[in-house]
């Protein structure tokens, strides 16, 4: 991956990345690492991360938000929120599907455009902007990149 979509992507999303590698890998795909001849990490490990950071946020602010609703009405809102056609849209928006390192077949298959890619992809994002700086800005990146600050919880 060339360094100025490295770039722009980082515009895109409104986050410049100290550890470049940590975006690189965000990007990943595993068939991209196993046809490579040097050993590559790829997103897998990065999107456990993000996917529980991103449920941790999420929870937060709904509990924040909604004094009066019930654990489990919590829970329904908190699964629609980070459900993959949902995180899948919002890398589409993002153009994250542009920058996914992808394996031959996987490319042929139209790999960038799998829904499935797409939110493995948002995940790892979110896990490597946590590793790069923190709880604070991942939540940042969070609240204004895959919701609006209009949403409402």
């Amino acid at each position: 991956m060339k360094e100025d979509n490295f770039n722009k992507l980082e515009t895109k999303i409104d986050y410049q990345f100290k550890n470049k590698d940590l975006l690189k890998c965000a990007l990943t795909h595993k068939t991209y690492a196993f046809e490579s001849r040097l050993p590559i990490e790829f997103n897998e490990r990065l999107e456990l991360l993000g996917d529980s950071i991103l449920d941790f946020v999420i929870a937060e602010q709904l509990y924040k938000s909604n004094k009066y609703f019930s654990e489990g009405e919590l829970t329904r809102r908190r699964s629609s929120l980070v459900s993959n056609s949902f995180l899948a849209k919002k890398a589409k928006e993002l153009g994250i599907g542009q920058h996914l390192l992808l394996g031959r077949g996987e490319k042929k298959q139209n790999g960038h455009k799998n829904p499935t890619n797409l939110a493995n992809a948002l995940e790892a994002l979110i896990g490597s902007i946590y590793l790069d700086s923190g709880i604070k800005k991942v939540k940042k990146f969070i609240l204004n990149n895959i919701f609006s600050k209009d949403y409402k919880f």
